[in-house]
């Protein structure tokens, strides 16, 4: 294989294909295709299937037969690009109704091409490159800035951006609002007119000898400072010091509202937080520990392990025990599940009918797929019966596992995903059994592109 050829394969087999068709025949050779290309490839053989992966999972593309029972490829296609979440994915329908009125309709509900069926499979993976290679180039620089641009205006911390010699050069609404300015009223001011002097002075110093010497000096990290409001009164938050050099040394400054913090701690533990049926931890929650362990990741650089897990063809248990029996296991599976959350910093909770999901905090990938795997064997020596299950006589769960050392250009949202696609993994890899997948992660130094 010639080097050059080697980037665009890379990028290939990062790619992730839904292919929905009710034949299954179809499927079969199309997923064979898909995965012979290198894509990640998923399946669907209805459009109510194809939403609920399309909206979890969120693929490069989607494959889409037109001609199926009860909701057809046209009004999935309407709903995909309806909804926030899958309105920007590619849509490639696939059909023998070839006529001119069909094909326009098809583009007109917003796909980006129309294949005739019968399938000629060198045309499919053809078009299917293409698609991809045109949606990575719509990815430009000035796309990425706006973006990065949005994502930094929308931060819940403050974000300032300081010169080395103490001036600030950039800051965020978040910080204008935390600091009672008005937007860019801070630019072209010295830190010193926040900062006690002598905090000043250490910081002023600190800028100075990274100047100097950037691979010598390490990393300022995170302290908790008193920082003067427009209105005199002070202001306690932890600031978190990052040095960069573009073209000159720069320092990204992260300001966390310390007291709003305290104050949605305090909020939550008088929310309700427990789960009445399985008596561990509900959604509301863990969303709400969630977010302060990622602020805390935050400020500390430790990796943050998220475990999803499905119970395996639970509506087959449902259908064949009835629900009460149904409910008696998900209990036994919750006390199972939650009986490896053993740390003040690990939560287990029930995220909605038979999905269960567990955090560890500074817990790196290895050591998550360690505990998830005790997890899954944990449940199976349960011996739970499962009389309909194809996968074992025992109940049995589907985990998927993702890792993640966050930045501010992060979300929890593609920690989500990256854990949801590693469970479908399992799912579709036979079930019972763990999966692991890293999630697409913005670096730091993108904020060289919003200052490019």
């Amino acid at each position: 294989m010639m080097p050059s050829a080697l980037p665009e394969l890379a990028a290939r087999r990062q790619a992730t294909i839904l292919i929905v068709d009710d034949a299954a025949d179809n499927l079969a050779v199309l997923r064979k295709l898909m995965s012979q290309q290198g894509y990640q490839t998923f399946v669907a053989s209805n459009g109510e299937r194809a939403l609920q992966i399309a909206r979890r999972v969120q693929p490069d593309l989607i494959l889409l037969d037109v001609v199926m029972p009860g909701m057809d490829g046209f009004e999935t296609c309407r709903q995909l690009k309806n909804h926030a979440a899958t309105q920007g994915i590619p849509v490639v329908f696939m059909s023998a109704r070839t006529e001119a009125d069909d094909v326009v309709a098809g583009f007109d509900l917003g796909a980006v091409d129309y294949i005739s069926k019968p399938l000629r499979l060198a045309e499919v993976g053809a078009r299917v490159r293409s698609q991809l290679q045109i949606r990575s180039r719509s990815e430009n620089q000035g796309e990425q800035a706006e973006r990065l641009r949005t994502i930094v205006n929308n931060m819940a911390e403050g974000l300032l951006i300081i010169e080395a010699d103490g001036r600030i050069q950039f800051t965020n609404p978040a910080c204008d609002k935390y600091l009672g300015y008005r937007e860019g009223e801070l630019a072209g001011r010295s830190i010193g007119e926040l900062l006690n002097p002598l905090v000043a002075r250490e910081y002023l110093d600190y800028f100075e000898r990274y100047g100097a010497a950037p691979e010598t000096a390490h990393s300022h990290g995170t302290r908790e400072v008193i920082i003067r409001h427009c209105d005199g009164r002070s202001v306690c938050m932890d600031l978190t010091l990052t040095p960069m050099y573009l073209r000159q040394p720069l320092f990204i400054g992260l300001l966390h509202d310390i007291t709003h913090h305290k104050l949605s701690e305090d909020a939550l533990q008088r929310a309700a937080m427990v789960d009445p049926l399985t008596k561990i931890a509900n959604r509301r929650h863990f969303d709400g520990f969630l977010e302060k362990e990622w602020q805390r990741a935050l400020r500390s650089g430790q990796p943050l392990s998220l475990v999803v897990l499905d119970v395996d063809h639970f509506k087959l248990y449902n259908d064949t025990l009835g629900h009460p029996a149904g409910d008696a296991c998900l209990a036994q599976v919750a006390q199972a599940v939650s009986s490896h959350a053993l740390r003040p910093t690990d939560l287990a909770a029930r995220y909605g009918g038979e999905e269960f999901v567990l955090l560890f905090a500074e817990t790196d990938a290895d050591s998550a797929h360690l505990l998830a795997e005790a997890i899954r064997a944990h449940i199976e020596a349960l011996q739970l019966p499962h009389p309909r299950s194809p996968t074992s006589p025992w109940i049995t769960v589907s985990i998927g596992v993702s890792t993640i050392h966050p930045n501010q250009f992060d979300s929890t949202e593609a920690l989500f995903v990256a854990a949801d696609r590693a469970m479908y993994v399992a799912k579709e890899g036979g079930r019972n059994q763990v999966r692991a997948n890293k999630p697409d992660s913005a670096a730091l130094d993108a904020v060289q592109a919003l200052m490019g």
